[in-house]
């Protein structure tokens, strides 16, 4: 059974507090890169608020940087936000069969990995009130960082940035040690999806691929052979 929708928007907010402080970190470094590429306070923290994709800002800033035309900015980003496409499939199924079509286009706007990893670790459907009390917190804090890291500009040293942003790998080992402990087939995939996603970083050919495509093809690839080998038999719904 899903959540009401007062208690699910209640939950996700408490869960998006974690990711939202991530985020401000993260984002702030990225506002530095928006800052050295030209653009505003209010140009980095609209273009964050909208996209909600670090990688995909980073390229995109690194290519206005270079006076990338409208093409080539477009093509990289569908390279390089190119495992949302899985990722909302898979969300998608998550989701309880009472989110609608406005629901599913409004989560649609920001899909990300952290909430995405929070909302499939969750053992039963989630209400899209979940999802959204996520949101709340989160794309404000992703946005604001960005903001502020245009308006001070190196105001932080590099070096303590990236030490804030080591919240995110811990909110992302809390989503996965439960289930993984619980599930032997889980904590295999897992390994094997770390491990070959560090020798594919490694290898001369896919190492030149773009980390989005590069998702891509393992999660197709890893998740392919999971589901043959050890299939999830779904129960039936309790009338």
């Amino acid at each position: 059974m899903t959540e009401q929708k007062g208690s699910a928007y209640i939950n996700g907010l408490k869960m998006g507090i974690p990711i939202g402080i991530g985020y401000l970190a993260v984002s702030f470094s990225l506002g530095i890169t928006a800052k050295n590429a030209g653009l505003s306070g209010f140009q980095a923290a609209l273009t964050s608020l909208l996209l909600n994709a670090s990688a995909g800002e980073y390229a995109a800033f690194a290519l206005i940087a270079i006076n990338a035309g409208y093409f080539e900015i477009a093509l990289m980003e569908f390279i390089a936000n190119a495992r949302y496409l899985l990722m909302s499939c898979a969300l998608s199924q998550k989701l309880s069969d009472k989110a609608g079509l406005f629901h599913r286009m409004i989560i649609g706007v920001a899909v990300t990995d952290e909430m995405f990893g929070v909302s499939m670790s969750r053992l039963d459907k989630i209400s899209p009130f979940f999802y959204f009390g996520m949101m709340s917190v989160a794309m404000p804090c992703w946005s604001l960082g960005t903001y502020l890291g245009v308006v001070l500009g190196n105001v932080l040293p590099s070096n303590v940035v990236s030490a804030l942003s080591v919240g995110l790998y811990g909110m992302f080992l809390a989503s996965i040690i439960p289930p993984a402990r619980k599930n032997k087939i889980i904590l295999a995939t897992v390994t094997v999806s770390m491990l070959m996603s560090l020798v594919c970083t490694l290898l001369p050919v896919i190492s030149n691929l773009s980390e989005g495509v590069r998702t891509i093809l393992l999660t197709v690839v890893i998740s392919s052979i999971a589901a043959i080998l050890f299939p999830v038999k779904e129960e039936e719904d309790e009338a």
